[in-house]
């Protein structure tokens, strides 16, 4: 039937593994289905760019949604791997979302560097540009890039890795030595 990595295993055992999960919590099918597809779906995120940590969470969200969800495959619209992988996919997204949102913060930590005001002592709320622009040019260029594409472009690390070639490890890590190097000059250790 199937060699130890459950490659050549006939299609339909799997939709047979799905069907028993959705009618009866079937835990042995489950168990088939974990084991072969973890793998696989964990692969798929770290090859479209996840950091490793949020891949296994991902991968672990992936097939508690599939215990949960399995009810809604439907058997003639997709494989159950384009399926688990296409939720995989899904909560991957809506990460970047939630992760997304949090980028719109840089006003607050430009503030809390000193770079927003002209005089410390006053809070205008206001960010001032020329304040900015120096702080970004006092940034190696490849930081400045990643902070105002992310900053002020409002894109995500996967955007700015696919716009500008960068690795999205480097992108990761160029943002963070960016905001380091801006907490540093502006008096807030990190």
């Amino acid at each position: 039937m199937t060699d130890s990595l459950g490659e050549g295993i006939d299609p339909k055992y799997w939709i047979d593994c799905m069907a028993k999960v959705a009618e009866g919590r079937d835990k042995q099918s489950f168990m088939a289905l974990f084991d072969h597809f973890s793998p696989r779906v964990n692969a798929y995120l770290l090859g479209q760019g996840v950091e490793a940590g949020m891949a296994e969470d991902l991968t672990q969200e992936a097939l508690l949604t599939l215990w949960n969800k399995a009810h809604l495959y439907q058997p003639k619209k997709a494989a159950v791997s384009t399926w688990l992988f296409r939720v995989a996919r899904n909560l991957w997204i809506d990460r970047l979302r939630k992760q997304r949102a949090k980028v719109y913060e840089l006003e607050d930590e430009f503030l809390e560097a000193g770079v927003g005001a002209l005089d410390p002592e006053e809070d205008t709320g206001e960010l001032d540009s020329d304040r900015i622009q120096e702080a970004l040019a006092a940034l190696p260029q490849n930081q400045a890039q990643v902070v105002y594409m992310a900053y002020f472009e409002g894109k995500s690390h996967s955007e700015i890795a696919a716009d500008t070639g960068m690795p999205l490890g480097s992108v990761k890590s160029g943002l963070r030595l960016a905001l380091q190097s801006l907490r540093k000059k502006y008096g807030e250790e990190t």
